[in-house]
């Protein structure tokens, strides 16, 4: 499973906006490789439904973005971040849209080229630019296409990055990345590749849970690596869950868009009568967090397995020409969104926390980014602001890009790499146990470390995630590597990390709300949880 080390200009693990847009910008004499888990149209961004939130309406502001943003945050937004993103969200759809980037356009304005804003929770304008209900599939699809034709890109699709390569210099206190080991999972060989700048662009960490609303890829790859390679984290313990999941046997991760609910939807118990107004004042549009926790209430209170969500009260017209992949998609479960209520409940949706980063997504080791969903830049604070993720993505894009372009002058010579060495492990006849841990991990992180938790429910997750953390480095130190074993190796660490940030706030903010600790405490909280491998205790 040896193979020599490539060498590149620059090393991209991630194949989704934030990758495919900082591979687009950067210059074209650099010799890029883009790793993709799967084929390179899998990953969050291409299931996306919702939008790219940017101030592009006359009576909207950026301010007021702002303001969303911030008050969303619940007071831990980084206030400077926050005012950059915002004030570069125009220019990134307009460089979208100059990259074959089709969004749905207002039907009711005589200017043609006016696109179509809704309106999601927490935002107090219409200022989401969409593709009808698939603009994931839209930005992903319209970028991929232009790096596929991309002389100077190589697509690794099918390759599992497994640890990073560093080294340290006598000239430098921190550490240099000098690039990564991975799995090519269609040939079962592992690769050294090399480069002076690695960028993690891997997505969240949602697949820890039981119930998401994430594609199979999302399992926390680029924090683990990061965490393991000496990076800090911070502020894991704030899970995002999407409110709305289609609730159905065989309708596997399948979200149903906030812009539902912003477009009229309405939430419901079995019995037909609204809740929400019950719960906070913008009702359903409040943010996702007060109306998954509205939901979670509901659902314990009455003993159901689900709520309703309603647009039938919509024309047919409407619902089909706004929602046409949901409309579908549902009609596949054998609902029909124009006649009745869908049935859903909460998943796991977005990781707010990640591996910390600067304003141009550099970490705490020399040469290694992170962009989009595994970074904490400070954007989303103790709670995402809904369509500020693709948006996200492509300023870090952006802002890395030119970091890298700049500091390419200061690049020196890379030390050899080692290539991989499993001449000591052996093929293991036990893959049970790899799919039994992970069945066990996403249960208890569920139970005990899902939307209202409790400072018990969090011990035992703890005790059962140290456990199940040594039975999986035995395990990972004996047996060859498979992309099933790399996943549940990373997924642990994560849980771990959430469950530690998670018993240190003693509050309840944002999206981390504990029985122990109903109010916020703004007397005697620390802003961000971070973590360090250097104190970390279980290490």
């Amino acid at each position: 499973m040896n193979d020599s080390a490539q060498s590149f200009d620059v090393i991209i693990v991630g194949s989704g906006a934030a990758g495919l847009g900082l591979a687009l910008s950067l210059p074209k004499h650099k010799k890029i490789a883009l790793l993709s888990k799967l084929s390179i149209s899998e990953g969050s961004t291409y299931y996306a439904q919702g939008g790219i939130s940017a101030v592009l309406n006359i009576n909207d502001s950026i301010q007021s973005h702002i303001n969303d943003t911030l008050k969303t945050g619940a007071g831990l937004c980084h206030k400077e971040i926050v005012e950059m993103v915002v004030s570069k969200a125009k220019s990134n759809i307009d460089w979208l849209q100059e990259n074959n980037v089709h969004f749905s356009s207002d039907n009711d304005s005589k200017n043609t080229d006016r696109l179509h804003l809704t309106k999601e929770g927490g935002h107090s304008h219409r200022r989401v630019v969409h593709a009808d209900d698939s603009t994931g599939r839209e930005v992903h699809s319209s970028l991929s296409e232009r790096v596929l034709h991309s002389r100077n890109i190589k697509v690794l699709e099918h390759h599992n990055a497994v640890d990073l390569i560093t080294y340290s210099s006598s000239s430098s206190e921190k550490k240099q990345v000098v690039g990564c080991y991975a799995l090519d999972t269609k040939k079962d060989k592992i690769h050294a590749l090399q480069a002076p700048h690695v960028i993690l662009a891997t997505g969240g960490a949602s697949k820890v849970y039981l119930y998401t609303s994430n594609p199979d890829v999302s399992t926390g790859d680029g924090m683990a690596m990061a965490w393991r390679a000496g990076c800090r984290v911070a502020n894991m313990e704030f899970m995002q869950f999407h409110p709305t999941c289609l609730f159905h046997p065989k309708a596997k991760s399948f979200l149903i868009s906030e812009s539902v609910r912003g477009e009229g939807g309405l939430l419901l118990r079995p019995d037909g009568t609204r809740f929400m107004p019950n719960f906070d004042a913008q009702a359903e549009l409040a943010p996702r967090d007060v109306v998954a926790r509205a939901i979670d209430h509901e659902m314990k209170r009455l003993g159901v397995s689900s709520v309703f969500l309603d647009i039938s009260h919509r024309s047919e017209t409407f619902i089909k020409s706004h929602f046409p992949m949901l409309y579908e998609r549902c009609l596949e479960f054998g609902f029909d969104m124009t006649k009745e209520p869908l049935s859903v409940v909460p998943a796991a949706h977005y990781s707010c926390g990640g591996v910390m980063t600067d304003k141009n997504g550099c970490t705490d080791i020399d040469g290694l980014y992170a962009i989009g969903e595994v970074a904490f830049t400070g954007l989303h604070g103790a709670n995402r602001l809904a369509s500020n993720s693709i948006l996200e993505c492509l300023v870090f894009a952006k802002q890395c890009a030119l970091h890298i372009t700049e500091s390419s002058s200061k690049e020196t010579s890379l030390p050899p790499l080692k290539a991989w060495d499993d001449s000591r492990v052996l093929s293991s006849d036990e893959a049970i146990v790899v799919s039994h841990n992970w069945a066990e991990l996403r249960q208890f992180m569920w139970d005990y470390v899902g939307i209202v938790r409790s400072t018990k429910r969090l011990l035992r997750a703890k005790h059962r995630v140290d456990v199940l953390k040594r039975e999986i480095e035995e395990y990972y130190a004996n047996f060859t590597i498979t992309s099933d074993l790399l996943e549940l190796r990373n997924l642990v660490t994560v849980a771990e990390l959430i469950i530690n940030s998670a018993l240190t706030r003693k509050e309840s903010r944002g999206l981390h709300y504990t029985l122990d600790h109903p109010n916020i405490d703004n007397d005697n909280f620390t802003a961000d949880t971070v973590l360090s491998p250097l104190n970390f205790n279980s290490q």
